[in-house]
């Protein structure tokens, strides 16, 4: 499903951004991207949420689920589709290592973010970063900004670009 253009996104930028959403906001600058990042009244904490929030369809919402390496201990971020479930054993082969579910403790250290506000950009370390297929079939998208209320749109070919992630098959 293609993004469709509605009226202003309901939305109340709280002014001046949280500490968390700014980190995201001047991380897309140093990345030279001038995406903006917003922070919305209500929850966008699950794809559900996002979706409802700033008025797409779920598939649009750009999800982060991070993994660890069952051997090398190394974070993963897949960059999934709202609508899609991360199959454990085609992340598997992507990351030629078996995967676990990470941690809240696990993914705060790696990312430097709670869940429920990952972003695909600015983290504490350095990701091994995987992005679901499915995204690069829409216009626009939305990524979580650092809160559970902050979310910014991009392109899929941005998403890409600004990440270094390989595009591979989740679901």
């Amino acid at each position: 499903m293609a993004f469709t253009e509605r009226p202003e996104i309901p939305t109340e930028k709280i002014s001046p951004l949280s500490p968390a959403a700014q980190r995201i906001q001047d991380a897309l600058k140093g990345l030279g991207s001038d995406r903006t990042v917003v922070e919305m009244t209500q929850t966008t904490r699950s794809a559900q949420d996002a979706a409802r929030a700033v008025g797409c369809a779920v598939g649009q919402i750009a999800k982060s689920l991070v993994f660890e390496g069952a051997c090398s201990r190394k974070a993963l971020l897949v960059i999934a589709s709202g609508a899609n479930r991360v199959d454990e054993a085609l992340l598997s082969a992507a990351a030629a290592e078996p995967v676990l579910k990470a941690d809240a403790d696990f993914v705060r250290r790696k990312t430097g973010f709670a869940i429920g506000g990952v972003p695909p950009v600015g983290h504490a370390e350095k990701l091994t970063i995987f992005i679901d297929e499915d995204l690069m079939a829409h216009t626009e998208i939305w990524a979580a900004a650092g809160t559970p209320q902050a979310v910014f749109k991009l392109t899929p070919q941005e998403l890409q670009k600004l990440t270094g992630g390989r595009v591979v098959r989740v679901k």
